[in-house]
């Protein structure tokens, strides 16, 4: 991630409302931990393990090619962890006509992974905003999405990381992210409880602080919180 235009964004006085604070907080989050990665072949010889320990033979023929396999699907799952999402939303558009009112991007559909268990997630996005003087390209917000859900996450912090960034990058008046999703965790494994769906939500802003708003944002997207 380029920290250096990370710090320079997010420490800019013009109209800046992002304080060193919450800035120096924002980048220690997006920093993924500077880890040595294994080689291929190290991977793939820890899906062979795997495969021993569950209770099969990882070279028959049906899993002689499985942990390559395996590899390149990570490689798929995880590939977020090489998209820095700051410069994802680095152009912005000015000329809106004066347009005020809230953008919605509703039902983004993402599948991402448990951090716990490494299982499935899947689900949908509802990312809006209230711009101020800066909009984004719609596709950006879907994207933005995508970077965070094809990462390990838990789905509360990847609310709250969607959010957090739209808001330091755009600094609009108002953020809000409904995120509805299953847990296969959950739902195939432990409890085994199909069915149920987790909902999370970020307000910032006017979404946070104008029941008006916020109230507005929930009948366009459906009403997933039930308030």
């Amino acid at each position: 991630m380029q920290l250096g235009r990370l710090c320079a964004g997010l420490f800019r006085e013009r109209k800046s409302r992002v304080s060193v604070e919450k800035a120096e907080r924002l980048i220690k989050e997006e920093q993924v931990s500077r880890v040595e990665k294994p080689s291929r072949e190290e991977a793939e010889r820890a899906v062979q393990t795997l495969l021993r320990w569950a209770g099969d033979d990882p070279f028959r023929p049906g899993l002689i090619n499985t942990p390559g396999r395996v590899v390149r699907a990570y490689e798929e799952y995880f590939r977020g962890y090489n998209e820095d999402p700051y410069e994802l939303l680095g152009r912005t558009f000015d000329e809106t006509e004066g347009y005020d009112e809230m953008i919605v991007l509703k039902d983004i559909s993402f599948a991402s992974h448990c951090e716990h268990h490494i299982a499935p997630i899947i689900g949908k996005a509802h990312v809006a905003y209230l711009p101020d003087t800066k909009v984004v390209g719609i596709s950006k917000l879907a994207r933005l999405v995508e970077v965070y859900g094809k990462r390990l996450q838990i789905q509360e912090k990847m609310t709250a990381q969607i959010a957090n960034t739209l808001n330091a990058v755009l600094e609009p008046k108002g953020v809000a992210v409904v995120i509805e999703a299953a847990h296969e965790c959950m739902t195939t494994r432990g409890v085994d409880k199909p069915g149920v769906n987790m909902v999370t939500s970020r307000m910032l802003g006017a979404f946070r602080s104008d029941g008006a708003t916020r109230r507005e944002l929930l009948a366009m997207i459906g009403n997933p919180l039930g308030s």
